[in-house]
């Protein structure tokens, strides 16, 4: 459960937070003045700190200073109904994550409480892996994550880690979806010079174009419509922290022509503004796409992609080093029993072989899944074959659906018909041909059946929107170049 502290004189502000908070699960503990606060602070640890800004004896500013000279790294919002927007801007330039103005907008204030606990869980979730010789690591802290594989492929990636982490350079992780590329970038961050500052991290495919760049540069009070006050935005606040961009590839031109500003000048201006904001921050970037392709075919800038490129991690896929399922199911089975206080102790060997088998087409985050899945099903302290559900039970009890038979046969009478012509007029790469003849109708079947709602298309399919809007640009693009 978040711990939230509240330092505000106003005894019925403090009442109504308390209960607001509350009534969303959150721990609230209250107080009325900045000095009995930091002896608070420093006998217990919050998640998040609200704080006004006039107080009596230790202002907001003189207290978020003290509090930042005790090292901690909780978020502090502050609240104010005295002062200008400046003031509370000069705040967060010493540390705060954010302010609040007085009366509060209760959509506001959620959101704003939301994504501060989110970024307090990221700096707080430490991720070790197996430092290379001549780097004492300490071990992973209590309840930490864990990057797990002694392969050789893995191997070459702690190296790697270790080898850059403290190192302050642009960092590219690729790698397809669901091999841990977060993990790697938050052991950089864990294991960095920067490990005292703020770590935030942006999924760029998760966040609508038309608000990326407002979220990422922040904006001025009337840049556009209901922008009711000035809004600094996620790289203003993570100055001297490590900023994670999460899939990359799918950020726009325009936004990409404004980044290559950031790691070449480290400046930048709000939507809306002329004053020009300094920053230093360290990018770490990920991405499951082939941005040298990105970059021969016009969607991604050749020079942020270099600028990016110092560094770069590549991150094998699960198939390719099945001798690290055994101790991924093993470190999962741990973590999961614990977590969900189930007795399992072990995987059969019946069961282990089935997992070893399996292609994970989704990676370690598949396999997280299953074994997740399998803890808490499980009955006894053994998980055994029948514990284990993979999307290969999924497509086969699909094809088993009443009717389907009659169906499956047609298919396979047309399909052999269909490949049999195709043979005679390809004699090279036949497989990776008909494989892409056949997704990419499938694909475009898909998209008319769905009306072209992209969500319920990628649901019917069984695979993630983003895979769907790679595999759109993969073959209905070949269709458009070939038909313009």
């Amino acid at each position: 459960m978040d711990r939230i502290l509240i330092i505000d004189d106003d005894e019925g502000l403090t009442h109504f937070l308390s209960r607001f908070f509350s009534r969303k699960g959150y721990e609230v503990k209250a107080c009325g003045d900045g000095l009995t606060a930091l002896d608070l602070i420093a006998g217990q640890t919050f998640d998040l700190i609200l704080m006004d800004y006039k107080m009596p004896e230790l202002n907001g500013l003189e207290a978020l200073k003290r509090i930042k000279d005790l090292q901690v790294k909780t978020p502090v919002i502050i609240m104010t109904a005295y002062g200008t927007t400046e003031t509370a801007i000069e705040a967060m330039k010493r540390g705060a994550y954010d302010y609040l103005l007085k009366p509060f907008d209760r959509k506001d204030l959620s959101r704003i409480i939301h994504d501060a606990l989110a970024i307090n869980r990221q700096m707080k979730e430490v991720v070790s892996f197996p430092l290379p010789p001549g780097k004492a690591s300490g071990g992973p802290a209590r309840g930490a994550l864990c990057i797990i594989g002694g392969s050789r492929k893995m191997q070459d990636v702690y190296k790697l880690i270790g080898q850059v982490a403290e190192k302050d350079v642009s960092v590219l992780i690729g790698g397809e979806s669901g091999t841990g590329k977060e993990l790697v970038a938050k052991a950089i961050y864990h294991h960095s010079l920067r490990r005292d500052n703020r770590f935030m991290a942006v999924n760029c495919a998760a966040i609508p174009d038309a608000l990326f760049e407002s979220e990422l540069f922040g904006y001025e009070r009337g840049a556009f419509t209901g922008a009711e006050r000035t809004h600094m935005g996620k790289l203003e606040r993570c100055d001297g922290g490590t900023f994670f961009l999460d899939e990359i590839g799918d950020m726009s031109l325009s936004t990409q022509s404004k980044l290559l500003r950031v790691l070449q000048e480290g400046e930048f201006e709000r939507l809306g503004g002329v004053e020009t904001i300094k920053v230093n921050i360290r990018i770490i970037a990920a991405t499951n796409r082939d941005l040298e392709k990105e970059v021969q075919k016009g969607r991604f800038r050749e020079d942020l992609y270099w600028r990016l490129k110092i560094i770069s991690i590549d991150l094998p896929p699960l198939r390719s080093r099945a001798e690290d399922i055994p101790e991924l199911v093993e470190y999962f089975v741990g973590r999961f029993s614990a977590e969900y206080s189930k007795p399992v102790r072990l995987v059969t060997e019946s069961a282990l072989e089935r997992l070893a088998a399996y292609p994970w087409p989704g990676n370690v985050r598949e396999l997280e899944n299953c074994i997740r899945r399998a803890v808490l099903l499980c009955t006894g302290e053994f998980i055994s074959p029948e514990n284990l559900v993979m999307i290969d039970d999924r497509q086969d009890a699909a094809l088993h659906r009443p009717g389907m038979e009659g169906l499956q046969k047609r298919f396979n009478g047309k399909i052999e018909e269909l490949v049999a012509e195709f043979l005679q007029f390809s004699k090279q790469d036949a497989h990776a041909a008909i494989i892409e003849l056949i997704e990419g109708a499938l694909i475009k079947k898909a998209l008319e059946e769905c009306g072209g709602n992209q969500v319920q298309a990628a649901k019917m399919l069984g695979i993630s929107r983003n895979t769907l809007r790679h595999r759109i640009e993969k073959y209905l693009g070949k269709e458009e170049d070939t038909m313009s």
